[in-house]
């Protein structure tokens, strides 16, 4: 993934999301401030790390793909930011399904 210039590559069984943006109203259009917004616990796989390392070292590739749009963990990962762009990091462990 390449943005502006700069490229984040996940190592091992780590994955990059572009966490989807919170919502802003309520159903019945009452818009919500900055502090009340929930961050999502849903995104978009950005890139993928080379996979699992086995006990004899070998490497065990990831379930998941760049595009795969999943849901994960509240309380996995890390924020990372890279230019104006905000991503998470995440163990494939904190991926809870695919949608």
């Amino acid at each position: 993934m390449a943005k502006k210039g700069t490229s984040l590559v996940p190592l091992g069984d780590r994955i990059v999301v572009k966490r989807e943006e919170a919502e802003t109203t309520t159903s019945g259009g009452i818009v919500l401030p900055d502090s009340a917004q929930n961050k999502p616990q849903k995104g978009e796989v950005i890139a993928v790390g080379d996979g699992h390392v086995r006990s004899d070292g070998s490497k065990l590739p990831l379930t998941l793909a760049e595009g795969d749009r999943i849901l994960f963990s509240s309380y996995g990962g890390e924020d990372i930011k890279v230019g104006d762009e905000e991503y998470l990091l995440l163990r494939e462990s904190d991926v809870l399904a695919t949608y």
